[in-house]
């Protein structure tokens, strides 16, 4: 596999797109795959399928397309999900308990070993067999456990000092889905979600899609 020098984060962005529909051509047991019918089902165009994966090697062969099999394996080592991760949640309200429910993440080798909350009344319980502990303790756990990533559900007024913590304690990445962008040092990833921020791009689309129709 061909080391890139610097990737776009667009290009980053399409790549669990594309391994995604790959998983599917391989459940359907699809073997190979061309990247002009590729191009049809992502919706991408098959110029742009080969210029993203050219960044990396190509990994097509002139006159036969992309083997399907090879290809997902490919992206998912580029991704890094060909090896597993472990994660905490922080702050155990209605959105921690999804992420911890969601089973896609044990699947995909995203496994959630503790969860953190400051609300007594929450503490010892379990959610999905994990339980939820005092984050008086969150340092020492990530510390302990060697726990590569850091999950933020808090209000966004405390998002930054729960960030710094789980910085300190050497996790090597954060998702952060409280409504605020935090800053991590550069040798941890973060990715900022904000939900809303996909709401208001589909509304946008919405209303784009009814420019020029007028009411009957």
């Amino acid at each position: 596999m061909k080391k890139p020098a610097k990737i776009s984060n667009a290009v980053i962005k399409r790549l669990p797109r594309y391994r995604r529909y790959l998983n599917e051509l391989r459940r359907k047991g699809v073997d190979k795959i061309s990247s002009n019918e590729f191009s049809r089902l992502i919706g991408y165009t098959a110029s742009q399928i080969r210029q993203d994966l050219n960044n990396f090697g190509g990994f097509g062969q002139q006159g036969y397309g992309y083997s399907v099999e090879g290809l997902y394996n490919e992206i998912s080592a580029i991704l890094g999900l060909d090896k597993s991760y472990k994660m905490v949640v922080v702050g155990a309200g209605n959105l921690g308990r999804a992420i911890v429910n969601h089973t896609y993440y044990h699947k995909a080798g995203f496994v959630v070993e503790g969860i953190f909350e400051v609300n007594e009344k929450i503490i010892g319980e379990k959610i999905n067999g994990v339980e939820v502990m005092n984050y008086e303790g969150l340092v020492e756990f990530v510390e302990e456990n060697g726990i590569d990533i850091g999950i933020i559900c808090t209000t966004k007024d405390v998002a930054q000092e729960v960030a710094d913590k789980l910085c300190f304690a050497g996790v090597r990445g954060l998702w952060n889905f409280a409504s605020v962008d935090i800053e991590t040092p550069s040798h941890v990833a973060v990715e900022n979600v904000h939900i809303s921020d996909s709401l208001h791009s589909l509304a946008y689309h919405m209303n784009k899609n009814n420019e020029g129709k007028s009411d009957n």
